[in-house]
């Protein structure tokens, strides 16, 4: 099936009480058995749930993925990838990622006897010469946030491969419409459905996608264990937002596009970052492996002053924290999204005071472009 049959259909089918179209939210907390040990599948919960095992096919589906286990956050399930690992395993991570896996792993995670190494992934090599004997995980976002730096899908499936580590990509940024690490040999996939797969900005979730079913059954073991399922209402709002996924990611990305190129060409603009553009330094390696480059721009202004006048006067754009809503978002990623990041660690990838990060909506573009040009005059 296509993207969009699957996106509407995958993991739903009509309720086989009332024949409803939409699956329903299962709002409930247990479920009653016929007698001692015999049940139909269903116990409790937190365990099982009808409306969240729907949209887990659901979006495994979108990912090409066997599995998917859903998460309270984007940042739950991060944690619950930590919990595949034991004190003394070292991992090697994107150096430019969200503020929030920095503060986890660099932060808390690192109490409990986990070894990171923030390496520039965009350079293969830079991955090769990090393996050590102790290592048992790749972590890699592509595009990252907020610098959009790529990362070669199907070379870290190879390195994990030929040194038997778990590979994880979060694909947040491209959303399952762009990108699907998974088919790049990846063996796990994240994101953070609260950003493009929910798009509305009104539910925190997140969700693992795997093709392994020993690593599968373990991070289903893991999510009951821990308990950081999302609600069957959060699930519910999500397998109605993915129904129009295909035609919300179209829009971001052309929206996107002709931002970037306006912005490129602006006199008060220092530097435009974006894989759609011609410029961006790995452009060629997002045409090979994205099908399309998001709405996610970020821009240099380079100048403080202007940076805070722009943040003012925006109209159409909100400043605001989180991403990839229907409603387009302009973030100072210094001060909100990336504050637990050292700034010395920050200005090693070019990510200076004076970075925005744009998430562009849907609205009409023209619009857009001539909120941008009158928050600056």
């Amino acid at each position: 099936m296509g993207f969009s049959t699957d996106a509407i259909h995958a993991g739903q089918k009509p309720d086989e009480v009332t024949g409803a179209v939409i699956t329903p939210i299962y709002q409930t907390s247990t479920y009653a058995q016929e007698e001692l040990g015999k049940h139909k599948g269903y116990e409790y919960g937190r365990t099982h749930n009808l409306t969240r095992s729907s949209l887990e096919t659901n979006i495994a589906t979108l990912e090409k993925g066997e599995y998917g286990i859903a998460f309270s956050s984007g940042l739950a399930a991060t944690n619950a990838l930590t919990s595949l690992l034991k004190s003394g395993d070292h991992v090697i991570v994107t150096s430019n990622v969200y503020g929030g896996t920095y503060r986890l792993f660099e932060l808390i995670m690192k109490d409990f006897g986990l070894e990171f190494s923030w390496v520039d992934t965009s350079d293969i090599s830079n991955i090769k010469k990090a393996v050590k004997k102790n290592t048992k995980m790749i972590f890699v976002e592509t595009p990252t946030n907020p610098m959009l730096i790529l990362t070669d899908l199907e070379a870290v499936g190879k390195i994990s491969k030929e040194n038997n580590l778990i590979s994880v990509v979060d694909n947040t940024f491209a959303s399952p419409y762009f990108q699907n690490p998974l088919t790049f040999g990846i063996d796990i996939v994240l994101h953070s459905q609260t950003k493009y797969i929910n798009g509305h900005s009104d539910v925190i979730s997140g969700i693992l996608i795997t093709n392994n079913e020993k690593i599968h059954d373990r991070l289903r073991y893991i999510q009951n264990a821990a308990g950081s399922v999302p609600s069957p209402f959060d699930c519910w709002l999500v397998l109605r937002s993915t129904k129009t996924l295909a035609v919300r990611m179209e829009r971001h990305n052309s929206n996107a596009m002709g931002i970037a190129e306006h912005l490129e060409k602006a006199s008060y603009v220092k530097k435009v970052f974006y894989p759609g553009l011609k410029s961006h330094p790995q452009h060629q390696l997002a045409k090979k492996q994205m099908s399309g480059f998001s709405g996610i721009i970020s821009v240099d202004l380079g100048d403080m002053n202007l940076v805070k006048k722009f943040l003012k006067s925006v109209k159409v754009f909100t400043l605001a924290e989180s991403l990839g809503g229907v409603e387009s978002l302009v973030n100072h990623p210094a001060t909100m999204t990336h504050a637990s990041v050292p700034k010395e660690e920050r200005e090693k990838y070019g990510f200076t005071d004076t970075l925005l990060r744009l998430s562009v909506g849907i609205e009409d573009v023209e619009d857009l472009i001539e909120d941008i040009e009158q928050a600056v005059r």
